[in-house]
């Protein structure tokens, strides 16, 4: 009898879980061990990141644990180094047992099959300032921060007599018109409107949000009418939708600079301006095109691998839908991907043939905000209350477990009944500040 195959998937997001889940349902009893290693310990559902930040859902509740979602998964907290493809091995750095500061402990893990699914980054670009004063959008930990930092802003404002300290406390910019930014713009834009009426010295009227992005359209994942149709809604809520525009410095007074020249002082600057490839793909010694992704056949294998799949953010996955071009980064095409991944992984291992990954996306879904949202489904549009019930039906269903979903569902109903949830909770950023001042003052 032949040993159980040893199965390696790096990364445990959208591709990793699904792809796990999957090969858990299909693997027959003593056919393969899998292995799933990432740098933390859940998975971020990352469409919920803007409702979790406008207090819409428990940010408990949009990570998913990774040992309860996957059991009989071996999880390995620890991030990939690089890889020994003709050995098959994998090298991981994990982190120190006794504390951060500690040294890693270095690990080889062996392999059969090997699935790269680390997903993508931030792209940060060399806008000066902009370390300094951008806040980022892409973890839960950041989508908290935000909250606290909004609201933090409205107490500022509320306190302070100086016309331009309440200025530039009353002022957001988001940089980046993808769905990230779009989508926490328009959830925070929301919940500051709701919230102000609870301050008797601002209005609604009072809060600037401005949304900046270098393309000639927000949206750019998307189909061309949702776009416009999305950017019609903004604006119609005030927000200044600048296109065509980038940031172009941000100052020590924290006076924001853009390119089409104009300048203005705001206290919050959200970074959102796309992602590109987890970088340690270009460690493992496989091919990547101009963009950083591994360049995969239809099969989802990577090019001159063998024995190595990948999907989602970091796989530049040949379009049979649209010839010519790769598959889209967005969860559409992740989801399903790590199912066809699995499947042929699967295939594989008994020696059967494996399928091409086909899929034409069917349209786009934006929420914006408390019963407002965008679609676009097959040339059919829809905006409003359809459209935001269409959006969380489709989130709720694609976020893995029944536990998670159950918890996000009644997080839903309790914010329809109670109102969203508006407590700052800013000491959960410094939870030793409040011990470390009284250390200072004995």
């Amino acid at each position: 009898m032949l040993p159980p195959a040893r199965i390696l998937i790096v990364g445990g997001g959208q591709v990793g879980v699904n792809a796990a889940l999957r090969l858990r349902s299909r693997l027959r009893p003593g056919e393969a061990e899998v292995t799933l290693v990432d740098p933390t310990s859940y998975m971020t559902y990352q469409p919920f990141l803007a409702e979790a930040a406008a207090g819409a859902i428990d940010p408990r509740h949009v990570v998913v644990p990774l040992r309860r979602a996957l059991p009989g998964v071996r999880i390995v907290q620890g991030r990939l180094t690089s890889l020994d493809t003709a050995a098959r091995q994998a090298h991981l750095l994990l982190p120190s047992p006794l504390n951060r500061e500690g040294p890693p402990i270095e690990l080889t893990v062996p392999y059969d099959r090997l699935v790269l699914a680390p997903g993508s980054v931030s792209r940060i670009l060399p806008v000066p300032g902009l370390a300094r004063s951008g806040i980022g959008f892409r973890s839960v930990e950041e989508a908290v921060k935000l909250r606290n930092h909004v609201l933090g802003q409205l107490d500022a404002a509320s306190s302070t007599r100086n016309p331009e300290v309440r200025q530039a406390a009353l002022t957001f910019v988001f940089v980046g018109g993808g769905y990230a930014g779009t989508g926490a713009l328009a959830e925070l834009e929301d919940m500051a409107r709701h919230a102000v009426s609870h301050y008797p010295t601002l209005q609604p009227e009072d809060l600037r949000w401005i949304l900046v992005e270098a393309g000639k359209r927000i949206l750019p994942e998307t189909e061309p009418q949702a776009a416009a149709r999305t950017t019609a809604e903004l604006r119609e809520r005030d927000v200044d939708v600048r296109l065509g525009t980038r940031l172009a410095a941000v100052g020590p007074d924290g006076i924001v600079q853009l390119t089409d020249g104009s300048r203005f002082a705001a206290r919050t600057l959200v970074w959102t301006a796309g992602v590109r490839a987890n970088p340690v793909l270009k460690q493992t010694g496989l091919a990547v095109d101009a963009q950083g992704r591994l360049r995969c056949d239809t099969h989802l294998r990577v090019l001159g691998g063998e024995h190595v799949y990948a999907a989602g953010d970091c796989a530049a996955v040949p379009d049979l839908a649209r010839p010519g071009e790769t598959c889209r980064a967005n969860a559409q095409h992740a989801v399903r991907q790590a199912v066809v991944l699995a499947d042929n992984l699967v295939a594989s291992l008994r020696d059967e043939p494996t399928v091409e990954y086909r899929y034409e996306l069917k349209g786009s879904i934006t929420s914006l905000g408390l019963h407002k949202g965008v679609a676009q489904l097959r040339g059919r549009s829809l905006h409003g209350r359809p459209a935001w019930l269409l959006h969380r039906a489709v989130h709720l269903r694609r976020i893995p477990t029944w536990e998670r979903k159950a918890r996000v569902l009644s997080d839903w109903l309790l914010a329809g009944l109670t109102g969203r949830e508006m407590v700052s909770l800013g000491e959960l950023e410094e939870p030793r500040a409040g011990f470390e001042q009284l250390m200072e003052g004995r």
